[in-house]
C-alpha cells in the first residue's frame, strides 16, 4: 500500500498593509524631500502605494490624510485653503532625525557639558578643595578652613597655617551659544547628487539635539548662498536649494556677528557644507568663480577662521562629500581655526571621520 508523503508547509506569507504610523514614516521623509510642499509629498506617496502596494482595502491613502489633519500634521493656511505641515510635523521630523544619526541618546541632565575644571563666583557649590598658590581669598571657606586649624593645633596655642585653608570649590555652568551654518548652494545637488538631503538631516539632529539636551544654551541658524540670512528653527525641515554660489565668507560674517550678541563665554559655529566656497561679495558686486579653488575666495575664508580662532571661537565642519580636494579644503580650514571636522559618504550619516586638530589625532565615531 503507497503510504502518503506529507511536506513541509510553507504558506503565502500574507502582506502586512501599512497603517498610520508606517506611512506616517514615509510621508515625513517625502515632506522634507519635498520642502513642506504637502501636496507634492501626498502625490508621492500615492505613486509608492500604486506601486508598492503599501495599503490595501482596511485603510487608505485618504484616510491616512484625514488623520493627518486631524492628528495636527497639516493645517490648513489661513485665507487660503492650502494645507500646508504643522510645528508638530516639522518637529517630528527632527527628532527621527536626531534617532537615525545620534541612536537613543542617554537620559542626562539638561545644561550640562562636562568639563575639568571649576566654575566662578554664582555657580552651584559643591564641595572643597586644599588651598593651592594663585587662588583668590575670596574662594577661602573660612568655616572648614578654622576647622582644620583647631584639629592640627588640638588645646595648644591656635594658628592658622596655608596647609589648613580650603577653597570652595562650585560646578561650572558651561552654556554655549552656537551657530548652525547650512550651505544651499547649487552644488549640494549638482552632477544628480542629492546632498541637501542628508545635510539638512545631519542639521535637524543637531538642532535637535542642543534645544533638547541643553536647553539653556542658545541657537541660531544661517543658511548661506551668494549671501546669508537666518532662518527660524521652525522652516529647517522645508529648506531647499537654490541657484546660488557658496558664499561661505558671508556665512561666516554673519554667525560672528551673531555670536557677538550673546553673553554666554563659550561660543562655537558648526558648518555643513560640501566644502567649496565659490564666492565673494565685494560692495555690490559678486566676485564668483565655480572651476575650483579660486586663491582669492580662499585666503579670505582662511583669514576668517584664523579670525574665529583668535576670538576663540572654534568652527566644526560637518562636510557631506568625500571629494578628495574639497576635503583638503576642509583640512585647510580646520587646521587655520583649530576646530574639528567631520566627513561623511551620502550614505552612512552615522560614521562621521573626526578631524581633530585640536589634539592632533583622528579617530572613528
Amino acid at each position: 500500500m503507497t503510504g502518503i508523503e506529507f511536506l513541509a508547509f510553507s504558506p503565502e506569507e500574507k502582506k502586512k498593509e501599512a497603517g498610520f504610523e508606517q506611512l506616517l514614516d514615509i510621508f515625513l521623509q517625502l515632506l522634507g524631500m519635498a520642502g513642506g510642499d504637502a501636496a507634492q509629498a501626498m502625490s508621492w506617496l500615492t505613486s509608492l502605494d500604486n506601486q508598492h502596494k503599501l495599503t490595501g482595502k482596511g485603510y487608505g491613502i485618504g484616510d491616512f490624510y484625514e488623520d493627518l489633519k486631524r492628528k495636527g500634521y497639516l493645517e490648513e493656511k489661513p485665507g487660503e485653503g492650502a494645507v500646508i505641515p504643522s510645528a508638530k510635523a516639522g518637529q517630528a521630523i527632527r527628532k527621527k532625525s536626531l534617532e537615525d544619526i545620534f541612536g537613543k541618546l542617554k537620559k542626562a541632565a539638561p545644561g550640562n557639558h562636562s568639563i575639568r575644571k571649576g566654575g566662578n563666583e554664582g555657580d552651584d557649590f559643591v564641595g572643597t578643595r586644599a588651598f593651592s598658590f594663585g587662588d583668590s581669598p575670596e574662594e577661602i571657606e573660612f568655616s572648614e578652613s578654622l576647622r582644620n586649624a583647631q584639629i592640627r593645633n588640638g588645646s595648644g596655642d591656635f594658628s592658622l597655617w596655608e596647609k589648613d585653608l580650603v577653597i570652595k570649590e562650585r560646578e561650572h555652568k558651561s552654556q554655549t551659544s552656537t551657530v548652525l551654518m547650512i550651505d544651499i548652494s547649487h552644488s549640494m545637488i549638482l552632477y544628480g547628487e542629492d546632498r541637501i538631503t542628508p545635510a539638512k538631516k545631519v542639521a535637524m539632529a543637531l538642532a535637535e539635539f542642543i534645544t533638547t539636551r541643553f536647553p539653556k544654551d542658545t541657537l541660531d541658524i544661517l543658511v548661506f548662498g551668494n549671501d546669508a540670512w537666518e532662518i527660524p528653527l521652525k522652516d529647517l525641515p522645508w529648506l531647499e536649494v537654490g541657484p546660488y554660489h557658496t558664499n561661505t565668507v558671508a556665512g561666516l560674517e554673519l554667525a560672528m556677528d551673531l555670536l557677538r550678541r550673546r553673553k554666554n563665554a563659550n561660543k562655537q559655529i558648526l558648518m555643513i557644507t560640501d566644502g567649496k566656497p565659490t564666492c565673494l561679495k565685494e560692495g555690490a558686486r559678486y566676485y564668483k568663480n565655480s572651476f575650483g579653488l579660486d586663491q582669492k575666495i580662499l585666503k579670505r575664508t582662511l583669514q576668517l577662521a584664523g579670525q574665529c580662532r583668535r576670538l576663540k571661537i572654534p568652527v566644526t565642519t560637518f562636510m557631506i562629500a568625500r571629494d578628495p580636494w574639497l576635503q583638503d579644503f576642509v583640512r585647510d580650514f580646520t587646521e587655520a581655526n583649530q576646530g574639528r571636522a567631520y566627513f561623511s559618504g551620502l550614505d552612512e550619516l552615522g560614521s562621521f571621520v573626526l578631524e581633530d586638530f585640536q589634539k592632533n589625532r583622528r579617530k572613528k565615531v
